[in-house]
């Protein structure tokens, strides 16, 4: 071969050895980006994973791997990066990580989206029941949903909240139906109070709004101020809510007032919490909840009742029952009168009962 060629070959193999190292270095880090993004998780069960504040990427990496969800860090913050993803794009809320899922999946899965959640995030499963006030529901909220209790107390309380959902604060508890609900974590106060006042739409249906009407009743917030007094007589036999629903029905309609003992409770918080003999001084509390004193309903419910039974109430049947009082054993059951010599009698055998119990102690 001539000099020259030679000389020509080696100039081609050298340039073509350069274009090579070039090209090597530049694909280089995308190729070690794509397969750091195919390694995989090595949680051996499927595992749920809340994001509760905002987070760097690094500090995300260092969560996971405490957790044993994720093993090869590096590979996770490079796919990270390559990604762009910052602490403004991940979302917070909850997420089932399965095993074997690839980095690149969990990172789109935290990836927020035009909706403000993550692309993976699931709902978590709120349930609120045995309220006695909206503190206590803002309370048991809070640890289902980013929405902070004072933060949802404060904006509970403000004119315009109120105004918006047309309730008075004594009304508003009428709001919030107790159930199980599905949400996103990071609902926030306003989001929250939002949906509540969507599944309270979806709750007072045109029959059941006719039915308000129909048993004497002016609103929504008027019955549920009934079934919240229901439920404080009687929260363990749900067979008696119709008939104590009837019970006080009579006397809303016969003007007498209603005489409940968890009216005038009410009023004294949680100082009357396990007192079973009720004296004359605590039912002459003076409040505006306190039936003993003031006719007819108190200005908003006692508790935060169930939709079973404002069902109860809603469907009351014709009863002519206008007293009660707890049978003179523990079945947590009442007898009912409907005269109030009757009924004294069923006071005073309740009240001899007590007084034998309490000795036995």
């Amino acid at each position: 071969m001539p000099k020259n060629s030679k000389s020509t070959l080696v100039k081609v193999v050298a340039f073509l050895a350069v274009i090579g190292v070039v090209i090597l270095l530049f694909l280089f880090p995308k190729i070690r980006v794509y397969w750091s993004g195919f390694t995989v998780t090595s949680n051996r069960e499927s595992r749920f994973f809340l994001i509760r504040d905002s987070i760097s990427p690094s500090k995300l990496a260092k969560v996971l791997q405490a957790q044993f969800i994720i093993d090869k860090p590096g590979d996770f913050l490079r796919v990270a990066a390559f990604k762009k993803l910052s602490k403004e794009r991940i979302a917070l809320g909850m997420y089932e990580i399965h095993p074997n899922t690839t980095y690149r999946t969990l990172l789109n899965g935290f990836t927020k989206n035009k909706l403000g959640n993550g692309n993976g995030e699931i709902e978590v499963t709120l349930t609120f029941n045995n309220c006695k006030t909206l503190q206590q529901m803002a309370g048991k909220v809070s640890k289902c949903i980013a929405a902070d209790s004072a933060a949802l107390m404060a904006y509970l309380l403000q004119g315009s909240t109120l105004k918006k959902y047309g309730f008075t604060l004594e009304q508003l508890p009428a709001l919030f139906i107790p159930n199980t609900y599905k949400l996103f974590f990071d609902t926030d106060e306003e989001a929250f109070t939002q949906r509540m006042a969507e599944e309270f739409k979806l709750f007072w249906t045109t029959s059941r709004t006719a039915q308000i009407k129909a048993i004497g009743l002016n609103s929504p917030s008027e019955v549920t101020t009934l079934a919240s007094i229901v439920f404080a007589e009687q929260s363990r036999i749900s067979a008696e809510w119709p008939i104590i629903a009837g019970l006080y029905l009579n006397r809303i309609r016969t003007g007498m007032k209603l005489q409940s003992d968890p009216t005038f409770k009410f009023c004294w918080g949680d100082k009357l919490d396990g007192v079973q003999r009720l004296l004359a001084v605590h039912r002459s509390k003076v409040c505006p909840y306190n039936t003993y004193l003031v006719k007819g309903l108190p200005p908003g419910p006692i508790n935060l009742p169930e939709a079973a039974v404002l069902d109860a109430v809603l469907n009351a049947p014709s009863v002519e029952y206008l007293f009660m009082c707890a049978k003179p054993d523990y079945s947590g059951r009442h007898n009912f009168a409907v005269s109030g010599t009757e009924h004294l009698e069923n006071a005073r055998l309740f009240q001899r009962w007590l007084g034998e119990e309490q000795k036995k102690k």
